[in-house]
């Protein structure tokens, strides 16, 4: 008799993607993808000019949407302004603008908001990374008084190294988005980071990352990522209970990802649209 391959686990994680998986506004990805979909991060790069951010009637659709489609949002934060900007006008802005967007997408109960602390590439000494965490820290202290809950904000892992969050995570009760691709792009310890910060991950984003060239090309579909990164990335999302944001851009690499991902788990989408 032939052996039959043991089934697929079930995903203990949320699945989720974002919402310029089409070229297209917020609402119309959600209408699209939504119902595939146990959350939709939504990408909010941009603060200015004005109007460029959905208005208060998108979010009251956004809303009706989440309760048609059973569904959840996380917020991706402005990437156009900085908590760590060395100048206290720049940083006071940020924090303004920062406020305004919460503010704003509030009515959604977003899971988590998932905030950049940008750092300049230049930076190498010890000096000049003290420098960095104490503008950072700075800045969310010029943040944290006005959140209803710290740990509402989640510090994404970028391109330096995750230890540079860690204490900030800590100090002021934040939580953690690990971004893995972003680790193996830039050469991190997947294992450290999941095991340093426990249950402070509400989000993990995933995307592959091809090495075929002179620079590691990241965001792209999951199949692009070295058999050993992947298959260390699924035995820790194997008893991972947050949200995993298949963090793509376009419907090719969102299709390549799930099929990958369902090679692995149970209960993966596949999207014919």
């Amino acid at each position: 008799m032939k052996d039959r391959k043991p089934p697929l686990p079930n995903r203990p994680f949320r699945l989720g993607t974002t919402s310029f998986i089409y070229p297209d506004n917020i609402l119309p990805n959600v209408r699209k993808i939504g119902a595939f979909f146990d959350e939709i991060e939504l990408l909010v790069f941009e603060s200015m000019p004005d109007g460029v951010l959905p208005s208060r009637t998108d979010i009251r659709e956004l809303e009706r949407l989440a309760g048609e489609l059973d569904l959840t949002y996380n917020i991706h934060l402005p990437t156009d302004i900085s908590l760590t900007d060395p100048s206290g006008v720049q940083q006071a802005k940020a924090v303004d603008t920062l406020l305004q967007v919460l503010e704003l997408f509030a009515p959604l109960n977003p899971t988590t908001h998932t905030l950049h602390l940008p750092m300049d590439r230049e930076l190498h000494t010890h000096e000049e990374l003290l420098a960095w965490d104490k503008r950072a820290r700075r800045g969310l202290e010029l943040l944290a008084p006005h959140l209803p809950d710290p740990g509402i904000l989640s510090l994404e892992t970028l391109w330096y190294a995750p230890v540079c969050l860690e204490s900030l995570v800590k100090d002021f009760n934040l939580s953690l988005c690990i971004d893995a691709g972003h680790h193996f792009k830039y050469g991190h310890d997947l294992r450290t980071t999941f095991e340093a910060h426990g249950d402070r991950i509400p989000v993990v984003h995933l995307h592959g990352v091809d090495f075929s060239g002179p620079t590691p090309k990241d965001h792209i579909g999951l199949d692009r990522l070295p058999d050993e990164m992947f298959d260390l990335t699924t035995k820790f999302l194997a008893s991972y209970e947050g949200v995993v944001s298949l963090e793509v851009f376009n419907l090719e690499n969102l299709n390549r990802s799930l099929a990958r991902l369902a090679n692995v788990f149970d209960t993966i989408p596949r999207l014919k649209l």
